[in-house]
């Protein structure tokens, strides 16, 4: 079973520096799936963020899944174009 790790309640543009940050240590330590099962609130910068994971990810010869992906954020990926960066799985 693939390591993972969760988001918080709210990825924004607040939020996003240190969730980064985050996410990054647990990428470097193993983890290949995010799960945005906690996700409540977020705005555009929680695609920047995960999309950086997924290059984080990349580099390390790996693909990180994106679990749980709330629907509208998922709506905006589509929106800006960036949806098959994510990885997305149900």
């Amino acid at each position: 079973m693939s390591e993972h790790f969760a988001t918080g309640a709210t990825l924004n543009l607040e939020s996003a520096k240190a969730a980064l940050s985050a996410g990054l240590a647990q990428i470097s330590a193993g983890a290949s799936a995010v799960d945005c099962a906690p996700l409540m609130q977020f705005d555009s910068s929680a695609l920047a963020v995960l999309i950086a994971w997924q290059r984080a990810a990349r580099e390390r010869g790996v693909i990180l899944n994106v679990l749980n992906l709330p629907t509208a954020l998922a709506s905006l990926a589509r929106a800006y174009g960036v949806d098959s960066l994510l990885h997305e799985r149900h």
